[in-house]
């Protein structure tokens, strides 16, 4: 798959500009990360082989989600990783698995070497005011435990927390309004937010400080999802907003990455790679 110069050019706009404005402001890229979710089905039959082909790629981050990581020889995977000059600072943990094993997922997050723990998802059962009533305390205890066991927490977003709007409130602004913003930080996924219908600059800059990663994933004209550098996301723009500064971590992620993968996230880390500064 070829890389979208429009995109490109951006990249390389976004890096004058920066020049010529300071980074103060700015977010810093570091290394370049991967949500391990977009390659699943490739993680699940070999992990050793595609965290190798990941790392040839030159990604230095990745993000356990999907795939059957939970399942697999943790010790193993963080050797792999290790052999690699891989790190894995987040992980992605279901609700039910924090509600029912917290331990357990603890000892796994610390065994990959994260220091975040993200709830990536729920289900729809919560995706109602009675649910949503319900899960938020958990979440807010989800935090404070983990915070105690020495570890991060985020909440991971997708696009019903913004439509679902119970008496004319968002899910997402009662998530803002009733937990702790001290310990329940965000990963915003920008595609998401602005598959929504949300200004996704204007959701950046009011997250601000609560902002502890980002999920990078291009939208194409019609909507759907792409790779990073094949739709029409000025990605140096909101990495240029002033609610972008403290973003810690900029993970690639395509849900509907075409088979092989491989090319699909190697256009995505080359445009992000161009971004650096």
């Amino acid at each position: 798959m070829m890389i979208d110069r429009r995109n490109l050019l951006i990249g390389a706009g976004g890096v004058a500009a920066l020049a010529a404005t300071g980074t103060a402001s700015a977010a810093q890229i570091g290394a370049v990360g991967i949500q391990l979710y977009t390659v699943r089905d490739l993680f699940q039959k070999d992990p050793v082989a595609t965290l190798t082909s990941i790392a040839k790629i030159g990604y230095r981050e990745v993000e356990y989600g999907g795939g059957g990581y939970d399942a697999m020889d943790h010790k193993m995977l963080r050797r792999t990783m290790d052999r690699l000059g891989l790190k894995s600072p987040s992980v992605h943990i279901g609700y039910d698995a924090l509600l029912g094993s917290f331990d357990k997922q603890v000892a796994m997050a610390k065994t990959l070497g994260a220091d975040t723990v993200i709830l990536p998802y729920m289900t729809d059962e919560y995706r109602n005011e009675a649910g949503w009533t319900k899960a938020l305390p958990n979440i807010n205890r989800f935090a404070r435990d983990l915070r105690k066991a020495g570890l991060g927490f985020a909440y991971h977003n997708h696009d019903f927390e913004f439509t679902v709007k119970p008496g004319g409130v968002s899910l997402y602004e009662r998530l803002l309004k009733e937990t702790d913003p001290a310990l329940v930080k965000v990963e915003l996924d920008l595609y998401w937010v602005g598959h929504a219908g949300e200004d996704v600059g204007g959701w950046i800059d009011r997250l601000g400080p609560r902002l502890y990663a980002y999920h990078v994933k291009d939208m194409r004209a019609d909507g759907s999802m792409c790779a990073v550098g094949a739709g029409k996301t000025d990605f140096a723009a909101l990495f240029r907003r002033r609610g972008s500064k403290g973003v810690r971590h900029f993970y690639v992620e395509n849900d509907q990455a075409p088979a092989p993968y491989l090319p699909d996230i190697t256009t995505s880390y080359r445009t992000l790679r161009a971004l650096r500064y």
